[in-house]
C-alpha cells in the first residue's frame, strides 16, 4: 500500500491515483479537496485578468499554493 502526504492540509492520502485522489502543481502534492479551495481562488484572479499570460498564471499558482502550505489550508 502507498500513501503520499498533502502538501497543504498534511493528510495522508491512501493509495493515491494521479489526477483523481491527488495532484501535482510544480513540486507540491495536493489532495482532491485542496485543489478544489485552489480553483476556487485561481478562478477569482482569473476573471479580472487581462491579457492572460501563462508566466502570470504560473506565478499566482505558486504564490496561491505558498500562501495555502504557510496557512495549513
Amino acid at each position: 500500500m502507498q500513501t503520499t502526504t498533502c502538501d497543504i492540509c498534511k493528510k495522508k492520502i491512501e493509495d493515491p491515483v494521479t489526477g483523481r485522489t491527488f495532484f501535482y502543481f510544480a513540486e507540491h502534492s495536493i489532495c482532491e479537496p485542496c485543489k478544489d479551495n485552489l480553483d476556487d481562488q485561481l478562478r477569482t484572479a482569473l476573471r479580472g485578468k487581462d491579457p492572460f499570460t501563462y508566466e502570470w498564471f504560473d506565478k499566482v499558482v505558486g504564490d496561491n499554493i505558498s500562501k495555502s502550505i504557510s496557512k495549513g489550508k
